[in-house]
C-alpha cells in the first residue's frame, strides 16, 4: 500500500509498440514529472493515470492490475487505467477540454455557445464515470492515512468521490488552469457547477497557481454554494467540512533546464537557426496552438511593428513555434489554420530575397525550442488567459539578455510583471509598441531585468512546489 499517490490524466510515461510487438517506454515531460522524481524514492509514490493511446492500453492489458514497473525511471510506481475509449473521449474532449477548459479560460463565443442539452448530459455522465474510475483506483491503492494529490480540471470530482470511499485519506487537489469568476463559471448548468465545486471541496487542500485564481474559486464557492469563505485565512467551509486554499506558484528548475539546454542536439539547432537568420535580432514565441495562447494577435502585433518601424526591416526575425494541440476538436484545427494564414500574409507582405521576417514552425521539437530560448533577444508571451505559463519563466532562465513581453492575463505576471513589459493581450497596437521597446532597450537595463526574471522564475522549482503541497497535507 502506498503512502503518497498522485493522480493525473497524463502519466509520467507513455508506450509505443514496435512492428515486432515489443513495448517501449518513454518518459513523459512537464514540471509535474520533474517535481515528483525528487521525492519518489523516499516517499513510495504511486502515480495513477489514464491510458491515452492504443499502445498504452496494450501495456496495461499485459500488466497485472495495470501496475507497471518503471525500470530506469525515478517517478515511482505506476498504475495506468484502461478506461473505455468512448467514456474517455466524452470525458476528456467533450467535458474537460471543450467545457471546463473553455469556462476557466473565458473562451466561449457567448452569442453562439455553449449549449447544454441532452447530449451534454450524456457527456457529463462519462466525466463522472471517468472521475469515479480514478477514485476507485486510488481507494484500492492507498495505505491508511496516505496523502493523495489529484491534479487539474480533468479530475475535479475525484476528491469528493475518494473522500466518500476513504475518509481516512489526506487529499489535495491542484488546479493548473485559471479559475473563472462566478458570473462566467455560472454559464455551466447549476447542478454541474455545484458538482465541480463540491468535488474539489472534498479535498483537505485545494491549490492554485496564483492568488487571483484562488480568490475566484472562493468567490464561486460563496456565490454558487453559499459556502462560508475566510479570505484572510484562505479556507472554504461547506456542509460541515473545511477545505484550506493554497497558492503554490510553480517555477523552473534552472540548473536542470540549463543542463538539458547544453546538450549537443540543442547546440545543433542553434547552429541551424543561426544559419537561417544570421546576426539579426530574434523575437521568439513558443506555444501550443491552443486558443488561449493568442498566437494570431501576436502575429498581427508583429505585422503592425513592421509597418510602424521600417528601420527594422532586414534586421529582425520572429521565430514562432506553434505546436499542434487538441486536433480532435474542430476549433483547434481551424485556429491552427488561422495561425498559418496570418503567418503567410506577413511573409507575402514583407519578405525579400535575403530576409524572411517570420519563421513559423508547427512541428513539436523540444531541443529546437531550447535553442530558440537561448538565442532570444525578446520573448513574446501574450495569452488571453493562462494558469501560469512556464514559457515566460523558461525563456529568461536560458537567455542571458532576454526582454520579456508578457500578457497581464498570464498567471506568471503576478511574479514576473515588475521585471517584464506587461501588455493587454487584446491590444495589438500596444503589443507592437512593447516589441519595439523590448528591441531598443538599453543593454544594462535588459540584463538587469533578465537577472530579476531569473530569480523570480526559479524561486519555487517543481520539487519544492510538490513538497510544499505534501507538507500542507501532513
Amino acid at each position: 500500500m502506498n503512502s503518497v499517490l498522485v493522480a493525473s490524466n497524463r502519466g509520467p510515461v507513455s508506450f509505443t509498440v514496435s512492428d515486432d510487438g515489443e513495448l517501449t517506454m518513454r518518459r513523459g515531460g512537464g514540471g509535474l514529472v520533474s517535481g515528483l522524481s525528487g521525492v519518489a524514492k523516499d516517499e513510495g509514490v504511486l502515480w495513477v493515470c489514464a491510458a491515452l493511446s492504443n499502445d498504452d492500453r496494450s501495456a496495461v492489458r499485459v500488466a497485472p492490475g495495470g501496475r507497471i514497473d518503471q525500470a530506469g525511471y525515478d517517478t515511482g510506481a505506476l498504475r495506468m487505467l484502461d478506461i473505455p475509449q468512448a467514456t474517455f473521449h466524452r470525458a476528456y474532449n467533450a467535458v474537460a477540454n471543450s467545457t471546463l477548459w473553455f469556462v476557466n479560460h473565458l473562451l466561449y463565443d457567448i452569442p453562439n455557445e455553449p449549449y447544454f442539452g441532452t447530449r451534454f448530459e450524456r457527456e457529463w455522465e462519462s466525466y463522472r464515470d471517468y472521475n469515479g474510475a480514478f477514485a476507485l483506483a486510488l481507494a484500492e491503492e492507498a495505505g491508511h492515512g496516505a496523502r493523495v494529490m489529484v491534479q487539474d480540471y480533468h479530475l475535479t470530482l475525484t476528491p469528493a468521490m475518494l473522500r466518500a470511499e476513504r475518509p481516512d485519506l489526506r487529499i489535495a487537489h491542484f488546479s493548473h488552469t485559471p479559475w473563472a469568476p462566478p458570473e462566467y463559471f455560472s454559464l455551466l448548468p447549476d447542478e454541474v457547477a455545484g458538482e465541480v465545486l463540491e468535488g474539489i471541496l472534498g479535498a483537505d487542500h485545494a491549490g492554485f497557481l496564483t492568488g487571483r485564481w484562488a480568490e475566484s474559486f472562493m468567490d464561486c464557492c460563496e456565490a454558487l454554494l453559499g459556502a462560508e469563505v475566510d479570505r484572510v485565512g484562505r479556507s472554504v467551509t461547506h456542509e460541515g467540512r473545511t477545505t484550506r486554499i493554497g497558492v503554490h506558484s510553480l517555477g523552473v528548475d534552472g540548473d536542470a533546464l540549463w543542463e538539458r539546454a547544453c546538450e549537443p542536439d540543442v547546440e545543433s539547432h542553434m547552429a541551424a537557426i543561426r544559419d537561417q537568420v544570421g546576426e539579426r535580432r530574434l523575437i521568439v514565441r513558443i506555444d501550443r496552438t491552443e486558443l488561449s495562447k493568442n498566437i494570431v494577435r501576436g502575429l498581427v502585433a508583429y505585422r503592425e511593428f513592421l509597418a510602424a518601424h521600417p528601420e527594422w526591416h532586414g534586421r529582425v526575425v520572429h521565430l514562432a513555434f506553434a505546436y499542434p494541440s487538441r486536433h480532435d476538436l474542430p476549433q483547434y484545427r481551424e485556429y491552427t489554420a488561422s495561425v498559418q494564414r496570418c503567418a503567410q500574409e506577413i511573409e507575402d507582405e514583407y519578405a525579400t530575397e535575403d530576409w524572411d521576417p517570420l519563421i513559423l514552425n508547427v512541428n513539436d521539437d523540444y531541443p529546437r525550442s531550447l535553442a530558440a530560448y537561448r538565442m532570444a533577444d525578446v520573448l513574446l508571451v501574450n495569452p488571453i488567459r493562462d494558469g501560469m505559463n512556464l514559457v515566460a519563466k523558461e525563456g529568461p532562465v536560458l537567455s542571458p539578455r532576454c526582454a520579456l513581453v508578457l500578457s497581464r492575463e498570464a498567471g506568471a505576471a503576478a511574479e514576473l510583471g515588475p521585471h517584464a513589459l506587461v501588455v493587454n493581450p487584446y491590444d495589438v497596437s500596444g503589443t507592437a509598441a512593447a516589441l519595439h521597446e523590448a528591441l531598443v532597450m538599453p543593454e544594462d537595463e535588459r540584463r538587469a531585468r533578465r537577472d530579476r526574471l531569473y530569480a523570480a522564475a526559479t524561486a519555487l522549482p517543481p520539487q519544492k512546489w510538490l513538497a510544499a503541497q505534501l507538507d500542507a497535507l501532513a
